[in-house]
């Protein structure tokens, strides 16, 4: 499962959720933009940057980081992104630092160069099995569906449809949980087409109206396009080849038509017929008939 596009799909929709995974129900999450960030002249990349939009804002920046894999060298790699970035970027000042675990027993045990950070409140370790889930959260479980084990993932996928139809009186929003949604599980059953999942989950017409079948139906679309293309070009060429081959049978009736005539020239002559006797029977013209004599 592809963890890292999921995880960027969620913020990048809704940087709520992020803020309700680290607890701070309290930032104006309208303040930030999510980004990927590529540090200059290093094969270094960040997973994901929540950048304050006001460049004189006293917010922090947010460095996330999702870690779905054991990397015994994580950290020292993470704050080298971390602090190269800041010497890139002087305008920075505060900056936090949230690292996503599934599970504590990913968190790498190579963490005492690091230790005083690791403690202070500028680091925080999120490990999705141990978030809570209570007060009805919903952005908190979407995240924590990432984690649901497969036999009980579609029934919970139902159940956080069912939750954002309840909770959520926004049409456009409740659509774009329902396609996070779709797209988590998607992820996590790579052997689902997206119509069998919808139907699974219960959503088949809502799911024809989605930004996701849209576009599928028009990937389809643009296939059946191109795959009728080619067989019209297919059909064009056998039709050609046929009527070529037709073609070609009549011109050659008409060559051996031709030909036959011209061989009985000499023996009408040699009846005693005239020129313009045997031009007349063999429906040819007077030239004809005296060049083959002549030949």
């Amino acid at each position: 499962m592809q963890t890292d596009k999921v995880f960027y799909s969620l913020f990048q929709a809704f940087p709520s959720i992020f803020f309700a995974i680290i607890g701070d129900t309290t930032v104006n999450v309208n303040a930030y933009k999510f980004v990927s960030v590529e540090v200059k002249e290093t094969a270094f990349r960040i997973d994901g940057v929540f950048i304050p939009t006001s460049e004189t804002t006293n917010q922090p920046l947010y460095f996330v980081e999702v870690q779905f894999q054991l990397d015994s060298t994580f950290y020292r790699r993470f704050f080298a992104e971390m602090f190269l970035y800041l010497r890139q970027n002087e305008s920075v000042n505060f900056w936090r630092a949230v690292v996503i675990y599934p599970q504590r027993s990913l968190d790498p045990s190579d963490r005492l160069p690091y230790e005083l950070l690791l403690d202070s409140s500028q680091v925080q370790r999120i490990y999705l099995d141990e978030l809570d889930t209570g007060e009805n959260s919903l952005q908190v479980a979407i995240v924590k569906l990432i984690i649901e084990r497969e036999e009980t993932a579609i029934d919970k996928g139902r159940e956080l449809i069912l939750q954002a139809r309840q909770q959520l009186a926004d049409e456009a929003t409740t659509k774009q949980i329902v396609e996070l949604i779709e797209t988590i599980l998607l992820y996590k059953f790579t052997r689902l087409s997206r119509e069998e999942l919808a139907e699974m989950l219960g959503i088949d017409d809502e799911f024809k109206k989605t930004r996701m079948y849209q576009s599928i139906k028009e990937d389809g679309l643009e296939e059946g396009r191109q795959e009728g293309r080619q067989k019209g070009l297919q059909e064009g060429l056998q039709e050609g080849r046929q009527e070529g081959r037709q073609e070609g049978r009549q011109e050659g009736r008409q060559e051996g038509r031709q030909e036959a005539k011209l061989e009985a020239i000499p023996r009408l002559l040699a009846l005693g017929l005239s020129v313009e006797q045997v031009a007349v029977a063999l429906d040819l013209t007077v030239a004809q008939v005296q060049q083959t004599a002549h030949n």
